[in-house]
């Protein structure tokens, strides 16, 4: 293949990385099948396909570790306003509505992940076309705010 060849390669690469809004984990999926198969007949393949799935990784666990803050945070505030007795003698579910009162530090910092979670989801949806149109152009990528796991 020539130069245009692993070029669009490489965009390609980085932009099957949206798989993940059809498939579960298409993200990691489709660049990794794609990377393997081209890696060993460019370098400039292989190094945006480390950079694809070094970024893919990150982004995955930055989502994790604040969902981890988050997802306990708010499901005690919300299981604390929950009325129990209302829901085992009336077959009802009832939540008491949380006062401004009981909206602490914690349950502002867990609102503070969901916001960055979101923020990061937007951010890679920014970055995987940035770098698609660099990688087609065939300049060097790298992804800001990746991990280096593979080098």
């Amino acid at each position: 293949m020539n130069t245009t060849n692993y070029n669009t390669t490489a965009s390609i690469m980085h932009l099957s990385t949206f798989s993940q809004y059809i498939f579960p984990l298409g993200n990691f999926v489709f660049p990794i099948v794609i990377w393997s198969s081209t890696k060993d007949k460019s370098a400039y393949v292989d190094q945006q396909g480390k950079e694809v799935i070094n970024f893919q990784l990150s982004i995955f666990i930055y989502q994790v570790l604040l969902a981890a803050v988050a997802i306990p945070i708010l499901a005690v505030t919300i299981l604390k306003n929950l009325e129990i007795n209302t829901a085992i003698h009336d077959n009802e579910l009832f939540i008491r509505s949380i006062e401004a009162q009981e909206i602490t530090g914690v349950v502002i910092a867990a609102i503070i992940a969901i916001v960055f979670i979101i923020m990061l989801q937007f951010f890679e949806f920014l970055m995987t076309i940035y770098a698609a149109v660099k990688t087609s152009n065939g300049e060097n990528f790298s992804y800001p705010l990746a991990i280096k796991f593979l080098k």
